[in-house]
């Protein structure tokens, strides 16, 4: 039997590390849980967007094992590292959505990988690599159960790093599945719920916390009149199942906490209005919307069949009258689309007084089936992993080049965020708190989205 002195678990950058926005970055929750999974272990965390890599450290001259999870933009660095702490002797694992779907890739830069989901693998693995009996593949055969999970580790996380430190999960799983996205493959296509009361429990930990965060520090008295912390649900659809979201919201009213997620634009309906009201009543302040697109033949096209353009001025409407903030993400690069579309979708956006809009280029990712549509048509112009950052064009599109798509994604973005478009979309004076997260996250979007566009025009 080995014993095993370290381990370091790394979130790769891409390797083309300007890209990133780091304003906006989360911590890596899923690496805090994998500590969690097996809390008897020396572990390190390093998130490179946030830290860099010293490989003359103590830490890493101790660590036995490195682990590494890898995102599809990550991969190019993600199998540098890879190369060169096996170079130095060390037992590297990957994980992650990339590796998930492309595990054959993968193993040839590491040791062993894991495929899909860490939970029921991980303890399993490190008792194999005690023993000298580590696999090149562990699979999780079945999704896993997430009643009983252990509260992540985020003391080794560095929290003070992030706008956003409180991030969780309370749910798993979408059951949309949308061609151009992988999460219903990795995480399943039904919602998995997690008990609200590990839940709440969970986030009463994490508030302690804060009462002795940096940021409380600094803000002092004002931040403790305030007498709240803010958090980001992580989940796929926050509101996917109606009767456990109403559990969720009136559990978390007492905790006088602010909160914000990802839904699917349909919650905004009349009919679910009084669901609407309770979120806000439970400190909601903020929503990640998937409209997707203004046309709906690329909506067909990419098997969303929840959204439907005409709605969503109401929706919009009626997030606001909650004092909801949204941000709606928007993709250009269908085959439906053409060189109008990015006008098009600007004006309207800027019409329906989006708070904040999200301008992607259509990326297909391993494992999804627009990946396996656009090989079979032979459309892939671009292997190398770290193009698929979402603004790099790597197919061909069907009705404009893929210079028009890349610079009519990027002026869609000036465009929405100039300083007449942020001032014509103010909220009222009355949503003050809309109001101020308005014009921080406004600015913040303006400000880290010029100089990602400023450093592609000089790099890429």
């Amino acid at each position: 039997m080995r014993k095993i002195n370290k381990i370091v678990l790394i979130s790769p950058t891409s390797t083309r590390p300007g890209l990133i926005s780091r304003f906006f970055r989360f911590p890596p929750l899923n690496l805090a849980l994998l500590a969690a999974l097996a809390p008897e272990y020396n572990y390190k965390i390093i998130d490179e967007n946030i830290d860099s890599i010293d490989f003359n450290s103590k830490e890493i001259k101790e660590a036995d094992l490195i682990g590494l999870t890898v995102m599809t933009v990550q991969a190019p660095r993600a199998y540098q590292l890879a190369d060169k702490f096996r170079k130095m002797g060390k037992t590297v694992i990957m994980g992650g959505m990339h590796v998930s779907a492309i595990p054959e890739e993968a193993i040839k830069h590491c040791d062993a990988v894991v495929v899909g989901e860490a939970e029921g693998l991980w303890p399993e693995l490190l008792k194999d690599y005690e023993k000298g009996k580590l696999k090149k593949i562990y699979e999780n055969k079945e999704l896993s159960d997430l009643s009983g999970l252990p509260i992540p580790r985020r003391e080794l996380l560095r929290r003070k790093n992030y706008i956003v430190p409180n991030t969780l999960q309370a749910s798993r799983g979408c059951p949309f599945n949308c061609s151009f996205c992988a999460v219903s493959r990795f995480f399943g296509k039904k919602y998995r719920l997690r008990p609200v009361e590990e839940v709440i429990e969970e986030i009463k930990k994490m508030v302690e916390t804060d009462k002795l965060s940096y940021w409380r520090k600094i803000m002092g008295k004002f931040w403790n009149k305030m007498n709240t912390s803010i958090f980001a649900f992580l989940d796929d659809n926050i509101f996917g199942q109606a009767d456990y979201a109403r559990k969720l919201f009136k559990a978390l009213i007492p905790l006088k906490i602010f909160w914000g997620a990802q839904t699917s634009v349909n919650i905004a309906r009349p009919e679910n209005e009084d669901l609407l009201e309770l979120a806000a009543k439970s400190g909601c302040k903020f929503v990640f919307v998937g409209l997707e697109s203004i046309n709906q033949s690329s909506l067909d096209e990419a098997t969303k069949k929840v959204n439907k353009p005409e709605m969503y001025a109401k929706a919009v409407e009626l997030f606001h009258k909650y004092g909801i903030s949204v941000l709606g993400a928007f993709i250009f690069g269908f085959d439906s689309d053409d060189k109008s579309i990015f006008k098009r979708t600007v004006d309207f956006a800027k019409r329906i007084k989006l708070d904040l809009a999200q301008f992607a280029v259509l990326t297909p990712l391993p494992g999804t089936r627009l990946m396996e549509k656009l090989k079979k048509e032979g459309r892939i112009v671009e292997k190398d992993w770290s193009m698929y950052d979402f603004g790099t064009p790597v197919f061909k599109p069907s009705k404009m080049s893929a210079e028009d798509l890349m610079k009519g994604e990027e002026w869609a973005l000036r465009k929405f965020y100039s300083w007449s478009s942020i001032l014509r979309r103010l909220p009222p004076l009355s949503d003050w708190s809309r109001l101020i997260l308005y014009l921080v996250s406004n600015i913040a979007y303006r400000i880290q989205s010029f100089q990602m566009l400023d450093y592609k025009k000089i790099n890429v």
